[in-house]
């Protein structure tokens, strides 16, 4: 009796150590928590529709969003509205970086060029990139330039300053060590400083990337004829809820696919910023 209770007592230690605060999880179980959460988020969305609890005037059933995202693929060229879509955010995004990347960096590095941009942009941080749509119609039209300008000064302002933030708080102890090395100003940059922010910046435009997301919808809202914020409004207007969700979902598919995307290539290109 005593060396089977001896035997048997380690296991309500391994059972609080995995729930322990930061206790690491492994990949397969995060795996399976993720999708019991999706699970029970769909079951109890079919129980409140298919069983009469929520009109489907406000609410489709999941088998009626099925149904019409299947319509809207087979009878309204859907595809054509996702392209449009995904080509907006990706134009908006890559314009946005490649005017913040060098911005933060300079502003991160150089502190006289950090007090001279950093009070406007954080200013215009705060700016709802959807106020500009007014003045983004006048000046460029309601075509393709517009949408695109909206995810631009959307996100641009965001990836500067976080960008800064991560160049500007580089270990100083590197940034010795690299002087006595004999390396110059430009070689601190360059060779310290870039280097070690580029994980932390690649994961902030993947952060970043997810934002765009919402900017699109806002844009296409207004003087568009094509995209998944446009299919959205149409529906809107004819009350169907079902394919109002599946445009919602649709969305968040293709989030999801671009950030496990966007971290995969950051792993791959900045291993050295792994966490063991």
């Amino acid at each position: 009796m005593p060396e089977r209770a001896l035997s048997a007592a380690p296991r309500p230690l391994r059972r609080a150590r995995a729930l322990a605060p930061l206790a690491p999880v492994s990949a397969r179980s995060r795996w399976l928590l993720g999708l019991a959460f999706f699970a029970v988020f769909v079951a109890l969305w079919a129980f409140f529709t298919l069983g009469g609890f929520v009109s489907p005037t406000f609410l489709a059933s999941p088998i009626t969003m099925l149904s019409e995202g299947w319509l809207l693929f087979t009878e309204y060229d859907f595809l054509r509205d996702i392209g449009m879509t995904v080509w907006r955010v990706a134009g908006g995004f890559v314009l946005a970086a490649a005017v913040a990347v060098p911005l933060g960096i300079a502003m991160g590095a150089y502190k006289g060029v950090e007090a001279f941009f950093e009070p406007f942009i954080s200013f215009c941080r705060y700016l709802p990139a959807s106020a500009f749509i007014p003045l983004l119609i006048l000046w460029v039209g309601i075509g393709e330039a517009q949408k695109v300008l909206v995810i631009f000064i959307g996100a641009v302002f965001q990836i500067t300053l976080m960008v800064a933030v991560t160049v500007g708080g580089a270990r100083r102890d590197l940034v010795e060590a690299a002087y006595t090395l004999g390396a110059g100003h430009r070689g601190i940059v360059t060779r310290v400083l870039i280097p070690g922010a580029a994980p932390e910046i690649a994961e902030t435009l993947r952060l970043v990337l997810g934002w765009a997301w919402t900017y699109v919808i806002v844009a296409e809202l207004i003087g568009s004829s094509s995209g998944i914020g446009h299919m959205i409004t149409d529906s809107q207007t004819l009350l169907n809820t079902g394919q109002i969700i599946f445009g919602i979902i649709t969305i968040g598919l293709i989030g999801l696919v671009s950030d496990f995307a966007f971290k995969a290539l950051n792993q791959r290109l900045f291993a050295w910023g792994r966490v063991p």
